[in-house]
């Protein structure tokens, strides 16, 4: 789920915080008594990481590592890094390889075996399929990227919102519609596997149809969504947008009761953020007491404050705001990541083909 993903000026905010020196935390419960007091734990992560210094700083009390956060751009630049320096890794573990990038990680042999005891139940259904990754890859959260529609343009203009990828293509949208890039963001690549995962080795025709309805690419999700989408930040003209099943909580007016916006929930693709601890690490003890902290009860309701993402624990409580509007969707799309391990260059050169014309 990744930056990649919905991202307010509160995040920005956060992120450049949490990268600007060391961050700590501690934990009201399990106590790791391998660590090591004034030990630095450093964590390679993609550019969307932000987490309050408050929660991180109880890490830090209850097992004397401090955490260093080393941002190493999206998803896919983040995996590529640490395939290239994995005999001398940069760091201690890694947090935010995702479904769409995990095999590549676990068969270029980046990760050791680690899974935290203690995890709750609910997070096995997050767990990857292949044996050998679901014991180096431990699932923190996860999102869903769904198109979402501006519900007050519609109703101004007295028309009828669309519900399904299928109708993306269809006249009454034409010109509407804007999506950031399958070949730059992870929204974008998110998209494009909906897509895989609805129509099979049909998507290319599906993408004609979008493309010759009138969609627009964008590099990112911060262009489609602050500058083109109607909600957005800008005078966009676009009230059809890809972005995530929890971005409508944040268009509720100061004042007001409900979202302006809503996400079609058949629109969309699971991602599942991981963590793990790099072979070759400095400080193994380190990384591992991180890991297990990221899957306690504190580290998981911060999570969608801080990064709009939902925890994998199911126990754990949502702001009240999400608990009412961040809809989740029932049977989102997903593909197996083995198999766009497989694919995902001939798919992202196929679509840059179609979208390019």
């Amino acid at each position: 789920m990744h930056r990649n993903r919905l991202r307010a000026a509160a995040l920005l905010t956060a992120a450049a915080a949490a990268t600007s020196g060391l961050a700590a935390c501690s934990l009201g419960g399990t106590t790791d008594r391998s660590a090591s007091p004034g030990r630095t734990v450093v964590v390679a992560t993609h550019d969307s990481w932000a987490m309050s210094k408050s929660v991180l700083r109880r890490f830090t009390k209850q097992t004397g590592y401090t955490v260093k956060i080393e941002p190493n751009g999206d998803v896919g630049q983040l995996t590529n890094k640490l395939v290239l320096t994995k005999g001398a890794p940069i760091a201690d573990m890694t947090y935010g390889i995702d479904n769409t990038f995990a095999s590549r990680a676990v068969d270029q042999g980046v990760l050791v075996d680690y899974s935290p005891p203690g995890q709750a139940a609910s997070a096995a259904s997050y767990a990857l399929p292949d044996p050998t990754a679901a014991r180096q890859l431990t699932p923190v959260d996860y999102g869903d990227v769904c198109v979402n529609v501006d519900d007050v343009w519609f109703r101004k203009h007295g028309r009828t919102p669309p519900r399904t990828l299928a109708d993306l293509t269809r006249p009454a949208y034409k010109g509407l519609f804007v999506t950031p890039g399958a070949t730059t963001s992870s929204p974008g690549l998110a998209f494009l596997l909906a897509t895989v995962a609805r129509y099979g080795d049909h998507w290319p025709a599906y993408w004609k149809r979008l493309m010759a309805n009138g969609t627009k690419i964008t590099s990112g999700w911060d262009g489609a969504y602050e500058v083109d989408f109607t909600a957005g930040g800008g005078n966009g003209d676009r009230p059809i947008v890809l972005s995530y099943d929890s971005s409508p909580p944040y268009t509720i007016p100061k004042g007001g009761h409900r979202p302006t916006t809503s996400a079609l929930l058949d629109t969309c693709f699971r991602q599942v953020e991981y963590a793990g601890v790099l072979k070759g690490a400095n400080d193994p003890a380190g990384a591992k007491a991180f890991v297990r902290f990221m899957t306690e009860r504190p580290f998981q309701e911060a999570l969608p404050e801080n990064m709009y993402v939902f925890p994998v624990d199911s126990k754990a409580t949502l702001p009240a705001a999400w608990a009412r509007w961040a809809k989740v969707p029932a049977h989102p799309f997903s593909v197996p990541p083995a198999e766009i391990a497989a694919k995902r260059d001939v798919w992202l050169r196929t679509w840059s083909d179609l979208t390019s014309r």
